[in-house]
């Protein structure tokens, strides 16, 4: 079964990373191994999940490929901005995430991709200081060149459609402003008057994609499409948009784990979950006010699976501490730059939980990932299912790809609640693909 409304992926599809670090080049190096035989391409849901479509004698499993048609890793071409002028092979050397004998093998084509010049304001990543950049541009000036570059890249490259990815540091956290990010014309207004405190650079970015006909990815916890404005130019532009923060490690075990307490109606006294990183996420995160931008996204999942009004006995007792009215669970989320760690993560959840007649128990989970390679196979899935939402005509703020973020975007000017239930997430994710292959969505999240 088929839907004729949903274009074939033909052609070649570009993918314009920003950012050409640990994740970017650990995503590109198993995209090239992978089409080579030479590497899985594990953890991908496009590459290894099988899900049902139709219901009794009509029921089967299939890949996604199956159901609807996703673009091959073959067609994929790479291309990059960053700070600094490595090479996607120098880069992916310099990150220590992947071994020499699994970078080699596809050195020529790492070394062809080579970053273009970034937009970027040290002020929004002090801790970075690389001279790759556009010296002297104001934000518009900053649109119009990313423009340029995805149209160069697009003809240079024989693409027929193109995806841009953020997968760079972290920004310092831009509050929402009702001036300036609710409505299109004042968005565009501030960046030709170069508002550089309401203007972040990966705002350029997400402009210049959108206007230029490609979905954007927000893959970091940045204030950058989750604004009235950008949903705005998505549904000027008919484009999909998908945000924030790559849904890696703690977050992951924390929208999965929750589930069990509640759905086991267990109390919940108090959640801390404390991280140790070493990578250029980790340096840039150093800075407080990079960290309030992640701390926002990471606080934000426990408090909507776990809902103190729904549950007062169960959610509602003070645990606040002293002289605090808190009502609820205590929630505490910390990250600490680690250099020794680099790549290699580590995030310990302490939680504390109580049982019958509130009874104290405890649950410690320590979770030693790597962050590029569980980040990895979130930029392949959120690339693929982003360009099969552009050629099936979805355009906005696609939550169905909320399973692979932190922070689902959502619309909180109405009060909107995001759904961070790992297990519904998934359920929206089976109804999406279900419906752009012609199926019923017929899984109801309950």
């Amino acid at each position: 079964m088929s839907n004729p409304n949903v274009k074939p992926a033909d052609g070649k599809l570009g993918v314009l990373v920003v950012g050409c670090g640990a994740v970017s080049t650990t995503f590109m190096t198993g995209v090239l191994m992978a089409r080579k035989g030479l590497a899985k391409p594990v953890g991908s849901m496009t590459q290894y999940d099988k899900m049902r479509v139709g219901e009794g004698a009509n029921k089967k499993y299939l890949h996604y490929k199956d159901i609807v048609p996703l673009a091959d890793l073959n067609d994929i071409v790479f291309g990059t901005w960053d700070v600094y002028p490595a090479n996607a092979f120098q880069s992916a050397m310099h990150a220590e995430v992947l071994t020499e004998k699994d970078i080699l093998p596809v050195k020529d084509e790492l070394e062809k991709i080579v970053p273009m010049p970034a937009a970027f304001d040290v002020n929004y990543a002090k801790r970075l200081h690389g001279d790759n950049v556009m010296k002297n541009k104001t934000r518009w000036e900053m649109v119009e060149e990313l423009r340029k570059n995805i149209r160069d890249f697009k003809a240079a490259n024989n693409c027929s459609r193109i995806v841009v990815l953020w997968a760079a540091s972290t920004e310092v956290y831009v509050h929402p402003n009702e001036k300036v990010h609710y409505q299109l014309a004042d968005l565009e207004a501030a960046m030709k008057a170069d508002d550089k405190e309401n203007i972040a650079p990966s705002m350029c970015y997400a402009y210049a994609a959108l206007t230029e006909g490609a979905p954007f990815i927000m893959g970091a916890p940045n204030t950058t499409v989750d604004i009235p404005a950008m949903w705005q130019l998505a549904e000027k532009t008919k484009m999909p948009i998908a945000g924030k923060d790559f849904k890696t490690g703690q977050t992951l075990v924390k929208s999965g784990f929750a589930p069990i307490i509640g759905t086991r109606c267990l109390g919940l006294n108090g959640w801390f979950s404390t991280n140790i990183l070493g990578n250029r996420d980790g340096l840039v995160l150093d800075e407080p006010a990079n960290f309030r931008t992640k701390e926002v996204s990471k606080l934000s999942t426990l408090e909507s699976i776990l809902v103190p009004e729904n549950q007062p006995d169960l959610y509602g007792v003070n645990c606040g501490g002293e002289d605090n009215d808190h009502q609820g669970y205590y929630h505490k989320v910390r990250i600490n730059y680690y250099p020794p760690r680099n790549d290699n993560k580590e995030g310990w959840d302490n939680i504390d939980i109580f049982g019958w007649m509130g009874y104290p128990m405890q649950i410690k989970i320590n979770f030693l990932c790597r962050d590029s390679i569980l980040a990895a196979p979130l930029c392949l899935d959120l690339v693929l299912l982003s360009d099969l939402a552009a050629r099936a005509g979805r355009y906005g703020t696609q939550r169905f790809l909320s399973f692979f973020l932190k922070s689902p975007m959502h619309d909180y000017t109405k009060g909107e609640v995001p759904v961070n239930h790992l297990f519904q997430q998934y359920v929206m994710l089976k109804n999406a693909i279900r419906e752009m292959g012609g199926y019923p969505a017929d899984e109801p999240i309950d």
